[in-house]
């Protein structure tokens, strides 16, 4: 299928999808920008705060732009795979099996508190992730597009937790961190909460006209067609490749990150009305791209380095194209 050209309609829906999530989560643009350009991506989000920064609201607020399906999954040491993709159950009557279908056949999946259950259940949405199926009893069953894993975990409590394998980890497009708000924005939020004028359902009533599947897919077909030069599709390799040569890292990102940071900077310049692709847009997905894929080397860890950090430096040493 040709991709549709880029158009004020499309720019309209973007617009659209920031101003009205921007509207429940208060002062966290960066993240809500983040977001959709890991939906445009066709790609899936891991969110990382405290609680009570808004992480599963982002979620619902998206949920509540976009007509397709929601599912939500409350991650427990006793989840089971099952419990997510489904299983077949036998019929006695009519004397065959049935396949009852899990949450993980939606739209947008919210995976809350991802790391409270063990890996065996974690691994179970290793090929949701990948290849948008799901295998019941050597079956597969295909899932329907756009689809979008948004996943959050709470980086401080580590009691009861099971980091995620680097394997899951890479399936993420993007790590996003959610901050506390600034005082202005606090303020805001309090008095609309307090007042009664933030709420979901406040919010669906406000929306007049939420986005189709059809729609999703349009806006990834765009994000897709934004155009890239050599030049700087040479530079977003390089700085992946940076992180496999630098002393400060132990284990560098892969193939999977270089096509992560073209994907994202090509959304992140159609969410910028451009139908090009320019060096500081790599630059500016950078880090949530690359953050979880690289692991430090213990004398960095012990020198207080971040992921962050030491990603930032690292930035500064690849020489970016100038025309």
């Amino acid at each position: 299928m040709e991709a549709p050209p880029l158009n004020t309609g499309t720019h309209e829906q973007i617009d659209f999808l920031r101003a009205s999530i921007g509207s429940v989560l208060i002062g966290q643009e960066d993240v809500i920008d983040q977001v959709l350009v890991t939906l445009l991506c066709r790609g899936h989000v891991l969110l990382e705060g405290v609680p009570g920064l808004g992480k599963t609201l982002l979620v619902r607020a998206l949920a509540t732009c976009f007509s397709g399906h929601f599912r939500r999954i409350q991650f427990t040491p006793d989840l089971m795979p099952a419990d997510m993709t489904g299983h077949a159950i036998y019929d006695m009557k009519e004397g065959r099996f049935h396949v009852r279908r899990g949450p993980v056949f939606t739209n947008l999946l919210l995976a809350d508190e991802i790391n409270r259950s063990p890996a065996k259940t974690q691994a179970a949405l290793l090929e949701v992730m990948q290849e948008q199926q799901v295998t019941i009893e050597g079956k597969p069953h295909a899932l329907s597009p756009p689809f979008m894993v948004l996943a959050t975990q709470n980086p401080i409590e580590q009691e009861g937790t099971y980091p995620l394998p680097e394997a899951e980890l890479d399936r993420f497009l993007m790590k996003v961190f959610i901050d506390y708000p600034a005082f202005e924005d606090e303020t805001r939020l309090v008095r609309q909460v307090t007042g009664g004028s933030l709420s979901m359902a406040a919010i669906s009533e406000r929306l007049s006209e939420a986005l189709t599947p059809a729609d999703i897919l349009a806006l990834q077909q765009a994000a897709e067609q934004v155009t890239l030069d050599d030049e700087v599709l040479g530079y977003a390799v390089r700085l992946v490749q940076a992180t496999r040569n630098a002393s400060s890292i132990l284990k560098g990102a892969g193939p999977r990150a270089s096509i992560g940071l073209v994907s994202a900077a090509k959304a992140w310049a159609l969410m910028n009305r451009r139908d090009f692709v320019l060096p500081d847009d790599i630059k500016q997905v950078a880090l949530p791209v690359l953050r979880h894929r690289i692991l430090l080397a213990p004398e960095s860890e012990i020198d207080g380095f971040t992921p962050d950090r030491v990603l930032q430096q690292l930035v500064q040493t690849v020489d970016a194209p100038r025309t």
